[in-house]
């Protein structure tokens, strides 16, 4: 039933007729606030306010709103081409965003395989990772993941992040798989006793792991020695190896990647968020050599039978060029250690506090954990902090308990400043 909407409708009012907004109860939610423009750092609304956007936009905005080099080579290819189907065709953005990727990637990357999003990232990766054992009559089925892990909502990315309360009303519905501990600092043995006794029933297809960062699970920052010994395990039992860098990539924990900070090599890297800027939606998934021949063949059953229909887009993948160009400038490269230093200063007086269970740094990402009774992504203290940084034009979505800042690269030492700044009310404050 279409709805009619009279001229002094107000934004707000026409959303709650139409929208169904994620991660939401729509029952209690608050209004939500209309943005009408955005720049740099900040988010406009329709009175006039201005919200310091700190996490980045859900992760994924790296350079700051509307910026004008990549909306610029947005704008020139949409007027040459603004999309193809792209099995039997092909075009330059396409190849041109694969090849920089190879190049920028750790190990020994190859092919690239586009998609939509993160989870779509993911869902092709454990499709590849599955389908590589089942064209060699192999039979290995069973996948490794982390506890605490989220790799996303499509049904196998969900499967993978094992039974969790995100994905309770599907538990029925999602495949097996066997979560093990994050090897944190000081139990990197027994995450390797976990992964070696399900490794040694030679029935495992795939490891898939956030590195160093577990996101939505709380943002469980680990050391990547651990992950290391994971990987050498896992090479040792000829099992495949997915680093979800969805989240972490492009800077976010201090090196370009992620695996950049590791010894070892994983077979499959997923990207996506940051990949183009934060301006459209895109997901690539990256293997190795080996991997992609094992899908050669005579018969079309042997191909890996998948796809979407945006699969890359030319806007998209102008988009994350632009965004590479401006992520490998010096300027970029400064601004990400500004933040890092800037996070490692009010960690540094900061994370004794009484009220924090744990105050910790990787790369621009701050993380603090408040002690609560109920620690956990339903905690009611999410609430009070979400209200209190809003009231304070501060965008800052926390986990439950676990707040996080994971800002734009082009943020300012003084809007830092105001961030640590409201921080330290919530600290000494009442809150």
């Amino acid at each position: 039933m279409a709805t009619t909407f009279f001229e002094n409708t107000s934004l707000v009012d026409k959303d709650r007729a139409c929208i169904w907004h994620p991660f939401t109860q729509m029952q209690t939610a608050k209004p939500p606030i209309p943005i009408v423009r955005a720049k740099g750092v900040y988010l406009y609304d329709a009175s006039g306010n201005c919200y310091l956007d700190a996490i980045s936009s859900w992760w994924v905005n790296l350079h700051g709103h509307t910026h004008p080099y990549i909306a610029q080579k947005i704008k020139s290819q949409s007027e040459i081409l603004e999309h193809v189907i792209f099995a039997d065709f092909t075009h330059a953005p396409a190849i041109d965003l694969a090849s920089r990727l190879i190049s920028l990637l750790p190990g020994k990357m190859s092919k690239v395989f586009y998609s939509d999003n993160g989870s779509t990232s993911v869902e092709a990766a454990l499709k590849i990772a599955i389908q590589f054992w089942h064209n060699q009559n192999v039979n290995k089925k069973k996948i490794i993941c982390f506890k605490n892990s989220y790799h996303g909502d499509t049904f196998g990315a969900m499967s993978a992040s094992g039974k969790n309360p995100f994905n309770r009303p599907f538990w029925t519905h999602l495949f097996e798989v066997t979560a093990i501990d994050p090897p944190l600092k000081g139990q990197e043995k027994t995450s390797l006793q976990q992964l070696e006794s399900l490794l040694e029933l030679e029935d495992t297809a795939c490891f898939i792991f956030e590195p160093l960062v577990l996101g939505s699970g709380g943002m469980i920052i680990y050391p990547p020695n651990g992950l290391d010994l994971l990987i050498q395990s896992c090479k040792k039992h000829q099992v495949l190896t997915i680093a979800d860098e969805v989240m972490t990539g492009f800077g976010r924990t201090g090196t370009l990647f992620a695996c950049d900070q590791l010894q070892e090599e994983p077979d499959i890297i997923c990207l996506s968020k940051g990949l183009t800027g934060g301006f459209l939606p895109l997901g690539a998934t990256i293997c190795t050599e080996n991997i992609f021949n094992a899908f050669l063949g005579n018969h079309l059953h042997q191909a890996f039978l998948h796809g979407h229909s945006y699969t890359a887009n030319p806007l998209a993948c102008s988009s994350a060029l632009a965004s590479l160009d401006l992520l490998l400038e010096d300027k970029c490269t400064h601004q990400r250690k500004l933040i890092e230093n800037s996070h490692h200063s009010f960690c540094q007086k900061w994370k004794f506090h009484p009220k924090l269970k744990r105050c910790e740094v990787q790369g621009t990402i701050l993380v603090l954990e408040y002690h609560t009774n109920t620690p956990s992504y339903f905690d009611s203290l999410r609430d009070q902090l979400y209200g209190f940084f809003l009231e304070k034009k501060i965008l800052l979505r926390p986990l439950g308990n676990v707040l996080y800042l994971l800002p734009p690269y082009c943020i300012q030492e003084e809007e830092l400043q105001f961030i640590y700044d409201q921080i330290i009310l919530t600290l000494e404050g009442g809150l």
